[in-house]
């Protein structure tokens, strides 16, 4: 048997960060944003190569991997049934033969995404495990229904039980570099979570450019987010390296100039273990060990969780199993 991981428990920060406010829009600093996309691609294809960790030490950082997944089921057949399912996986995310092997106890993944109509059987599922509950909302993935119903959407979501929203910003705001539309808009969403945290999708496969994926996010932690989002998971590009690079950064330079601490989460298009550790150390290079906690720290996923548990076994027991052995829900 291999060497157990030091680390014996995984929960959630005793003390979570403060809300972000917001601020005034300022155009000056958004206009002063730009974007290097050489450097910043070069720095993303080198990332990969050069962090790895092995042994006791990989499987650490995966268990840390599942602690920060907002196990997601966004299907238009999605079922109480299945929902039920993926919420008993959320709270045993790991086959407990495995955690005992490992010597760990207190995995839970850091939330479970569904759609608005999904949330109370979620809510049913995962009453007494402090589990919060994430919603898409504002007509998502598109966000183009009308405005009066995307605002209205959150405030049922948030009705229903849900703590944390997700939620899409229109495009187009973006494209024509509207940002007075963008803060406008991203503000009236801030405002109809309550005091549910608010992410902030930009769906940058379809923003055209890092400039614009950086600016937009700026503009968004200005409105008020909580967290910001790469992706739906439904566009053609959802999360990559180079994207993230710029998001984190912009984050940083956020936290630099106001005080306030902006999570992060990439979704769509991550699956294997491999890359759930390249985007740990990727995060925690460019922002430190605070980000690397769920309440600053997602994985937008559904299929990640199977192959992290397949190579925690694998370091376990030293052969790899079927994949069908490890099924979400």
């Amino acid at each position: 048997m291999q060497t157990k991981p030091t680390e014996k428990t995984a929960q959630l920060p005793q003390t979570l960060e403060p809300r972000n406010a917001g601020m005034e829009l300022d155009l000056d600093w958004v206009a002063r944003v730009q974007a290097n996309t050489s450097a910043i691609e070069r720095r993303a294809a080198n990332l990969p190569a050069r962090r790895s960790v092995k042994k006791e030490h990989q499987a650490a950082w995966l268990l840390k991997a599942v602690t920060c997944i907002d196990l997601t089921t966004l299907a238009g057949d999605d079922t109480a049934g299945r929902v039920a399912r993926l919420c008993a996986k959320a709270k045993q995310p790991v086959r407990e033969d495995i955690l005992q092997a490992l010597g760990v106890t207190g995995i839970t993944t850091g939330a479970v995404c569904v759609y608005h109509d999904m949330i109370a059987p979620a809510a049913e599922a995962l009453a007494g495990s402090g589990i919060p509950i994430a919603a898409v909302s504002t007509g998502f993935p598109a966000g183009l229904s009308p405005f009066h119903l995307r605002v209205q959407e959150i405030e049922e979501s948030v009705k229903a039980g849900a703590s944390e929203i997700d939620i899409v910003i229109s495009r187009r705001h973006v494209l024509t570099q509207n940002w007075q539309a963008l803060y406008d808009e991203m503000r009236a969403f801030r405002a109809a979570c309550g005091e549910a945290h608010v992410k902030a999708i930009l769906a940058t496969g379809e923003l055209g450019s890092l400039r614009n994926v950086a600016r937009a996010s700026l503009v968004c932690m200005m409105a008020g987010a909580d967290f910001i989002k790469t992706s739906t998971g439904k566009e053609s590009v959802n999360a990559t390296l180079p994207v993230s690079l710029v998001m984190i950064r912009a984050i940083r330079d956020y936290e630099t100039a106001t005080g306030i601490r902006i999570g992060y989460k990439p979704a769509g298009g991550i699956s294997k273990a491999k890359d759930s550790l390249v985007y740990l150390s990727l995060i925690k290079e460019e922002l430190g060990d605070r980000w690397l906690e769920p309440d600053l720290f997602r994985f937008g996923a559904s299929s990640l969780l199977g192959d992290i548990e397949r190579q925690l076994e694998h370091h376990v027991t030293g052969a790899y199993s079927a994949s069908y052995r490890h099924a979400a829900g």
